[in-house]
């Protein structure tokens, strides 16, 4: 398989994925997500963190940014996926690594036992679709990209043709 064969596949790939009703899903639930935890921080969640002692209210800050970040990331990757979809964006554009994932982990474990159940249940639910968007990312982008593997038939047509050539 060549490299231009191997990108014409991956590109293959990423639109297919850009189109499937597994997208349709993974988008309506990761943005449903954004918007149901910028209500919360907003509203109820601002609420609870008054209430909470010094030291889980500042806990409940570094939760709240690491939980905000997650979900920027899976919006961003996932807006770039709708823009391959539309035609917006080329598959090709869409390999490039400023538009991966990254896969640092962020700590999942809760930093404090007083905060308040509902920031962990969607800290929770964030790194459940963080995991998932990381792993469709590895799937569709860097799965043998760095050496599409060879042929061993034709390698070995290749060494018998130049043998008899010389």
């Amino acid at each position: 398989m060549t490299f231009a064969h191997a990108s014409a596949d991956r590109s293959r790939t990423v639109r297919d994925f850009a189109r499937s009703e597994l997208f349709d899903r993974t988008f309506r639930e990761g943005m449903e997500l954004v918007e149901e935890t910028a209500a919360y921080l907003d509203g109820e969640g601002r609420r609870d963190s008054k209430m909470l002692s010094r030291a889980a209210a500042l806990a409940y800050a570094a939760e709240s940014m690491k939980l905000t970040t997650r979900l920027m990331q899976i919006a961003s990757w996932l807006l770039v996926q709708r823009a391959v979809r539309e035609d917006d964006m080329s598959p090709e554009t869409a390999c490039e690594p400023r538009y991966r994932l990254n896969d640092r982990r962020v700590e999942a474990e809760p930093s404090h036992a007083e905060l308040p159940i509902a920031l962990v249940e969607y800290l929770v639910r964030s790194e459940k679709l963080f995991e998932r968007t990381l792993y469709l990312d590895r799937r569709m982008y860097l799965d043998d990209q760095e050496k599409v593997p060879e042929n061993p038939v034709l390698s070995q047509m290749g060494m018998l043709e130049a043998a008899f050539r010389g």
